[in-house]
């Protein structure tokens, strides 16, 4: 639905989309408490813990890379 559609809904309609929205959140919450047997502990997803580069390493790695494409750019000259 339309930002536009919403402004032109009377306030009973409104009143209806709240009431349901809400609704549908009470059933979405159950619907997680009957898939996790009622455990309410959020399940944490375990991956891996994001490496940083220094800024010294991103700029060879920029400097490489702008070598290698000089390189192709030199070949397709000839």
């Amino acid at each position: 639905m339309h930002m536009t559609d919403i402004l032109n809904l009377s306030v009973a309609k409104l009143k209806r989309m709240a009431a349901i929205k809400s609704k549908i959140e009470r059933l979405q919450s159950q619907l997680e408490a009957v898939v996790t047997n009622g455990s309410r502990a959020p399940v944490k997803k375990r991956g891996r813990k994001r490496r940083k580069m220094s800024a010294s390493a991103r700029r060879k790695i920029s400097l490489a890379a702008k070598a290698r494409w000089a390189k192709v750019r030199a070949g397709k000259s000839r």
